[in-house]
């Protein structure tokens, strides 16, 4: 079977600090998997490379069998990959519904068009709502984003990546910040993201992370430590040394 993501030798460095040396792994379709370490592990640049977000010094990334190491952010969303950021991303002074459209244009071939038509657009819109009230916010699809409370926004940030219908799902601590009702309410959006969707996810909230997990891999300075199933992981002593604490 072909990975829906595979990362080969991948490396990257900020002048004298080499924030991710020589990672290698893969992810199925379907899977679940959750990338865990302790602050400045390198998770974070590690997503904005798989995204192309910037560029790696070495290695390679492959999605779906193609090698898109030197694609750009926009033609790998073309491919299928969408993302959650750690700091939300969105126009404040727009509308939600606005919001979610904006993210299907951003890989629609009609943005291209000059004069698209009246149909057009009542189709994009619809499929936004339909997708804001998946996330539960269907009644506030007409409110500015800066205007919505914090849980909310991450909701609502799950509905822009997700109406891109993507292939891979890259959620950065969609749980940071939030309350436990408002995490509940986040952890069951995330379970219920059909399974053509592949998801890679950055959490810290253990507890939702380990019941989302199928595979873990750990990062440790930029290396990773440990990479199996979740049972393996979890038992390795090396996990516990840096990042359960015990």
């Amino acid at each position: 079977m072909t990975a829906a993501l595979e990362v080969r030798g991948l490396r990257k460095r900020f002048g004298g600090i080499a924030v991710t040396q020589d990672i290698s792994f893969s992810v199925q379709p379907g899977e679940r998997r959750l990338i865990i370490g302790p602050n400045g592990a390198g998770k974070t640049t590690l997503f904005n490379q798989i995204a192309g977000e910037i560029a790696s010094d070495g290695g390679s990334i492959h999605l779906f069998g193609q090698d898109v190491t030197r694609l750009p952010v926009r033609r790998r969303a073309h491919l299928g990959v969408s993302r959650t950021y750690q700091v939300i991303t969105l126009f404040g002074r727009d509308t939600l519904l606005h919001n979610v459209v904006l993210g299907m244009l951003g890989v629609d071939g009609r943005r291209f068009e000059a004069l698209r038509t009246l149909a057009s657009e009542q189709e994009l819109h619809a499929r936004a709502r339909q997708m804001l009230e998946t996330v539960g916010l269907g009644a506030r699809a007409d409110a500015r984003a800066s205007e919505i409370s914090y849980g909310e926004q991450r909701r609502l940030e799950i509905a822009v990546a997700m109406a891109q219908k993507p292939r891979l799902l890259l959620l950065d601590e969609p749980l940071a910040g939030l309350s436990p009702d408002e995490r509940k309410i986040v952890r069951d959006l995330i379970a219920a993201i059909p399974r053509e969707t592949t998801i890679v996810m950055i959490e810290h909230d253990m507890d939702m992370a380990l019941a989302f997990a199928e595979r873990i891999a750990l990062l440790h300075y930029g290396q990773l430590v440990v990479d199996g199933d979740r049972e393996t992981v979890v038992k390795d002593p090396r996990t516990r040394e840096v990042y359960l604490g015990h």
